[in-house]
C-alpha cells in the first residue's frame, strides 16, 4: 500500500514546505476576505512546485473540509445558513465529485506521463485541471470584474435578479420552498447546480465560485445566506472528495497540514478585511487577483503540451516557464495580501486613535 501511495508524493525539504506555508497563508487572507476558498491560489501554487495536479485538488479539498467547517458554524450563528437549500444541493454534488475524482484518477493513471518543477507529476490530469482551471476562472473574473465596475456606478447597487427573473416565468415543476432564504426553487435547476458545484470543487477545488453565484443571481438568495449556505454545503463536499482522493491514495497529509498552518492565521486577518475595505474594492482587488492566477497557469500550460508530444520545443524551456508561471502567481497573492493588510492596520490605527480621543475627553473636562 505504502509503494502505492509515496510515488504520488514529492520529496518535501524545508524551503518546499515553507512555500507551502505561504501558500497556506495567501490562500487563507483571500479566503477570509472574499468569503470563498483560496483554492484558485493554493492549487495552481502547489503545481508550480511539481505537485502533480490530482494530489493538489486531493490535499487541498482536504483542507478545505475543516475552514468550511468554522465557517459555516459562524454564520449559522449569525442565521445565514439555510441547510434545506444546503441538503438539496448536496445530493447532486456528491455525484459531481465522483465524476470529477473518476475524471482525475482516470487521467493520472493512465496519462501521457512526464514532470515539471522539482517534483513529479502526470501531464494528462495537469492539463486537464488547468485548462478547466483558465476557463472557468476567466469568466468568474470578468464576470466579477464587470459586476463591481457597474455597481460602483450604480452607487453599491444590489446584485442584478435578471436570471432569477426569466427563470421564475419557466414552468418547471416541482418546486421546493427554502424558508430561511426565502425563494422557490424548480428541483431540476437545484440539481444542475448541485451537479456543477460538486464538479468544480472536485476537479480545482473551487465549487463556491459557482456555487455562491448561483444561488444569488439563479436562485436569488441574500448574499449572506448564499455565502453561509455555501460553507454548509463546502463542508459536506470536501468530507466527501476527501474521502475519495484519499481512497486513491491521492491526499498528502503533509501538505494539508503545512496549509493549515498558513491559513488559520491568514482567515483571521482576511475576515477582518472586509469589515475595513468598501465592498466594491474587494470585488475589484478579487477579480483582479484571480484574473492574474489564471495568467499564471496558462504559463504553465506549454510544458503539459509538450510533455504530451503535442507541441515541440527545447525541454529547457520548462524551467522557464515554470518560474514566470511560479513568478506570477505569488506576485498576484502577495500584492493583493499588501493591500489588505495595510487597509487593516490603518483601520486598527485610526480606532485606536479614536478610542484614546475617547478616553481623553471626560479626563480633561
Amino acid at each position: 500500500m505504502i509503494d502505492y501511495i509515496i510515488p504520488n508524493f514529492i520529496v518535501l525539504d524545508l524551503g518546499s514546505a515553507l512555500q507551502v506555508v505561504l501558500l497556506g497563508f495567501i490562500g487563507g487572507v483571500l479566503s477570509g476576505f472574499i468569503g470563498s476558498g483560496g483554492a484558485f491560489f493554493m492549487t495552481p501554487g502547489m503545481m508550480n512546485l511539481g505537485i502533480s495536479g490530482v494530489v493538489a485538488v486531493g490535499s487541498n479539498i482536504s483542507h478545505k473540509f475543516g475552514k468550511a467547517m468554522m465557517g459555516s458554524k459562524k454564520h449559522g450563528e449569525l442565521g445565514n445558513v439555510d441547510k434545506r437549500l444546503g441538503a438539496f444541493l448536496i445530493l447532486t454534488s456528491f455525484a459531481g465529485i465522483r465524476l470529477a475524482v473518476w475524471i482525475n484518477s482516470m487521467l493520472f493513471s493512465g496519462g501521457g506521463g512526464g514532470s515539471h518543477g522539482e517534483g513529479g507529476g502526470d501531464a494528462a490530469s495537469n492539463l486537464y485541471i488547468s485548462l478547466v482551471f483558465v476557463c472557468i476562472l476567466s469568466l468568474v473574473a470578468i464576470s466579477m470584474l464587470r459586476d463591481a465596475l457597474k455597481s460602483g456606478d450604480e452607487n453599491g447597487s444590489g446584485p442584478s435578479m435578471k436570471i432569477a427573473n426569466f427563470l421564475a416565468n419557466i414552468h418547471l415543476p416541482p418546486y421546493v420552498h427554502f424558508p430561511v432564504a426565502d425563494v422557490r426553487v424548480s428541483l431540476w435547476v437545484l440539481m444542475l447546480v448541485g451537479l456543477a458545484t460538486g464538479y468544480l470543487a472536485g476537479t480545482i477545488g473551487v465549487g463556491g465560485f459557482i456555487g455562491v453565484p448561483a444561488m444569488i443571481y439563479v436562485f436569488g438568495v441574500p448574499t449572506a445566506v448564499a455565502a453561509g449556505t455555501e460553507l454548509y454545503l463546502a463542508m459536506f463536499m470536501g468530507a466527501f472528495g476527501a474521502l475519495n482522493y484519499a481512497y486513491q491514495g491521492y491526499v498528502d497529509i503533509r501538505l494539508m497540514m503545512l496549509l493549515y498552518l498558513g491559513s488559520l492565521v491568514g482567515i483571521y486577518i482576511g475576515t477582518y478585511g472586509t469589515k475595513v475595505v468598501k465592498e466594491v474594492v474587494i470585488r475589484i482587488v478579487t477579480g483582479s487577483i484571480i484574473l492574474l492566477c489564471v495568467v499564471s497557469r496558462g504559463v504553465a500550460i506549454p510544458i503539459y503540451l509538450r510533455q504530451l508530444h503535442l507541441i515541440s520545443y527545447d525541454p529547457a524551456w520548462d524551467n522557464y516557464f515554470n518560474l514566470g508561471s511560479k513568478i506570477m502567481l505569488f506576485a498576484a497573492g502577495i500584492s493583493g495580501c499588501l493591500l489588505i493588510l495595510v487597509n487593516v492596520v490603518k483601520a486598527y490605527r485610526q480606532r485606536r486613535q479614536i478610542q484614546s480621543q475617547i478616553f481623553q475627553a471626560p479626563a480633561e473636562a
